[in-house]
């Protein structure tokens, strides 16, 4: 009763109009505990009804979304070292693996290459073989690749968590429905964001220092200078963590912040292997794997029901679909991955692949490939 008590309090200031993590702790080392904090909150500015915050907690009941308040057991101990830490968890999913003896976040470009989707998948299963937990956001690119590849390791068994930048009865982006419902099923979904709560611009770089203060290090897969993704990374270096960046053509945008991160003393990485070695899993470190109740891939499709999800509207001129150019890359693709890919028919994706070569945007390699020129 008393822990109830003291998540409804949390809840009704978290849901109060301009308070944040950083109010709330200072006014909670000022006044010492939440019912002087209500009352002080009180006087300056109207508070939550009591009422707003029960119906939160009767939705993540509906839900079967567990809320987890920063003095929770369950609560993880690496995020709640952050001074701006949550103080409230919304999490969907297996809560053990919140306290993952070890886990690495995987994030990268939205508009990735094909390759650079190919080696976070493989990166993100190869960790997960080696008992490695991959933390990502869940937006399309690298990170859905990262995800999908962690939940095939492992024969299909594989967890991963996704930080939403969104409320965690939102589903962004759309084409990500399936993907949510897997996560939910065999790994975990969290976000500090109220139910409801839409895609918008200002909550996603929020949400990234959640990602990186649950890993030990972050990895980097494409990304230009202003991603997102250098956030994340910053994050991590400022919570003391290892930065990993995958190289890649100078002549791809894509590749400027990778590049740059390595400039300024990320480790290089080509495979999970280089991460691995830093971590110093196989001679340092014996890492105890999570005994995890879950199903595979295959078997998971009704396992959630999402009934009550909403599907978020698309973000202003962020989620135009990637044209055929912007798939291919300078190295070069597979000409059967690019049509999957592209989920253009194929009389018009051929159509398409011609008027870029006669064009000379691209060139055709051997092998059945094509590469972009510059």
């Amino acid at each position: 009763m008393a822990e109830q008590t003291e998540l409804l309090n949390i809840l009704r200031l978290m849901l109060t109009e301009g308070v944040g993590p950083i109010t709330f702790y200072k006014h909670m080392q000022t006044y010492k505990s939440l019912e002087k904090v209500l009352q002080a909150v009180a006087v300056k500015k109207p508070l939550c009804p009591q009422s707003k915050a029960e119906d939160e907690i009767a939705k993540a009941q509906k839900l079967g979304v567990k809320l987890i308040a920063y003095t929770d057991s369950r609560y993880p101990e690496s995020l709640r070292q952050l001074n701006d830490a949550p103080p409230v968890l919304y999490a969907l999913g297996n809560t053990d693996l919140l306290n993952y003896p070890l886990s690495m976040a995987v994030v990268g470009a939205r508009n990735a290459s094909i390759n650079g989707r190919k080696i976070a998948s493989r990166i993100a299963y190869d960790l997960t073989e080696n008992d490695v937990l991959v933390v990502s956001g869940m937006a399309r690119g690298i990170d859905s690749a990262a995800h999908k590849g962690a939940m095939y390791a492992k024969n299909k068994l594989g967890p991963t968590i996704a930080v939403l930048g969104t409320g965690l009865d939102v589903i962004y982006p759309a084409e990500n429905k399936d993907l949510y419902q897997m996560i939910a099923a065999q790994g975990l979904i969290i976000s500090e964001l109220p139910f409801g709560t839409a895609a918008q611009v200002s909550t996603f770089p929020r949400r990234n220092r959640i990602i990186s203060a649950l890993a030990a290090g972050t990895l980097v897969v494409e990304a230009s200078l202003h991603s997102g993704s250098l956030i994340t990374a910053k994050c991590a270096l400022e919570q003391g963590k290892d930065i990993f960046a995958v190289p890649g053509s100078p002549l791809e945008n894509r590749s400027q912040g990778p590049n740059h991160l390595i400039k300024e003393g990320a480790v290089l990485t080509e495979n999970a292997e280089d991460i691995l070695n830093i971590l110093s899993i196989s001679q340092n470190r014996q890492i105890k794997s999570t005994q995890l109740s879950l199903k595979p891939l295959d078997k998971v499709e009704n396992s959630v029901n999402i009934s009550d999800i909403k599907i978020a509207d698309p973000l202003p001129e962020k989620e135009e679909k990637l044209s055929l150019i912007e798939l291919i890359t300078f190295e070069g693709v597979d000409i059967d991955e690019l049509l999957r890919s592209s989920g253009l028919a194929q009389a018009e994706f051929f159509s398409q692949l011609l008027d870029l070569e006669f064009s000379g945007k691209i060139e055709r390699q051997a092998g059945n490939r094509v590469a972009r020129l510059k």
